[in-house]
């Protein structure tokens, strides 16, 4: 508990709120990175983006030693979830599974010498890595192996999701140009320098937010979400013994007719009134709900959201012409618009 209450401080959304001028510069340079006037595979340079924001976040200036191992843990489990011929059982060291562990442990020693070397200085820092390291009155300091047990998965979280995100954003802003340019207007109002990016100028980009929840909803990379019945309860008339796991689909909750109107429709002015509060429960399931909701969304939120604004502003996004679809949908791990091309053309 002590742990999770020590890293829950780094990513409440206050503490994002105070640094979103970190946030925005990483969402300005994927822009400007972005290939104009030629067909884009467009999910790599998102991830990358995302990545650098994410570990910089938690580790700021130990980040680019940590984001090379980030990266390639992140592919390792990627590699893992890939369909093969045979299902081997879970006890057996495949070449997949040992190549995640090496992964693993890579990441961990790496994190470990900065966990060492910050405790020796006795500078922990001001980021999540540096809130992990601070003594609690309540709990006192965290062992180091709380931090290298929940830092790894944390670290890629803050990409993985997001980028998936990301990919089904950048497809609405070239389907829905309108909307795209709804966005474009409003973030014309953000500053021409992306650090004095503050929390008023996100609090100002309400339709862009609207947009990005409801590409969520529609197209939820955790489309499908595991949890345990701590008690024998009845549900939908049937009786679910205690210790059973359920799955939850926030695809299909999301697309219900009882709790929106339309549901397959793309329709972003939806979450801009207050029928469409993403605070009533069981209606936005994207970052799931309750105690087991992601504790990253407001860091999530923020990356997506300035992603989209700084994309918007500067391009008309659009999908390759023909026949040929854009990309494939996978449902591995998450939603995901896999192999996704896109063109940007600079907005006159």
């Amino acid at each position: 508990m002590h742990a999770h209450a020590a890293r829950m401080r780094g990513l409440r959304p206050q503490a994002v709120a105070a640094r979103i001028g970190e946030i925005a510069p990483g969402t300005a340079r994927f822009v400007d990175q972005w290939p104009t006037g030629q067909d884009v595979e467009i999910l790599p340079p998102v991830r990358r983006a995302l990545a650098e924001i994410g570990v910089r976040y938690l580790f700021s200036d130990d980040a680019p030693t940590l984001l090379p191992f980030a990266s390639r843990l992140f592919a390792a489990r990627e590699v893992l979830v890939r369909p093969s011929r045979w299902e081997w059982p879970p006890w057996i060291p495949t070449p997949a599974r040992r190549f995640r562990t090496r992964q693993q442990v890579a990441f961990t020693d790496a994190l470990r010498s900065v966990v060492s070397r910050r405790r020796s200085s006795g500078r922990s820092g001001d980021d999540v890595l540096g809130q992990m390291l601070r003594p609690s009155s309540h709990y006192g300091p965290l062992s180091e192996e709380a931090i290298l047990d929940t830092l790894p998965g944390i670290t890629v979280a803050t990409f993985e999701t997001p980028s998936r995100a990301a990919g089904w954003i950048l497809l609405h802003l070239a389907r829905y140009p309108r909307a795209a340019d709804r966005v474009a207007a409003e973030a014309a109002l953000l500053p021409a320098d992306p650090a004095a990016t503050t929390s008023t100028h996100l609090d100002c980009l309400q339709y862009t937010q609207a947009l990005v929840r409801e590409v969520l909803r529609l197209h939820p990379p955790s489309w499908l979400l595991t949890r345990r019945a701590p008690r024998r309860t009845q549900l939908a008339g049937y009786t679910i013994d205690a210790g059973s796991t359920v799955l939850v689909c926030p695809y299909t909750a999301q697309r219900d007719a009882r709790e929106h109107s339309e549901p397959d429709r793309f329709q972003p002015e939806r979450w801009l009134d207050d029928s469409g509060s993403p605070a009533k429960p069981g209606v936005f399931l994207s970052f799931g709900t309750g105690k087991h909701g992601c504790e990253g969304a407001a860091l999530a939120m923020a990356m997506l959201t300035l992603l989209t604004a700084q994309a918007a502003r500067r391009y008309h996004v659009s999908e390759p012409p023909g026949p040929e679809p854009s990309y494939r949908l996978t449902t591995l791990e998450g939603l995901t618009t896999v192999g996704l091309r896109l063109r940007a053309t600079v907005r006159s």
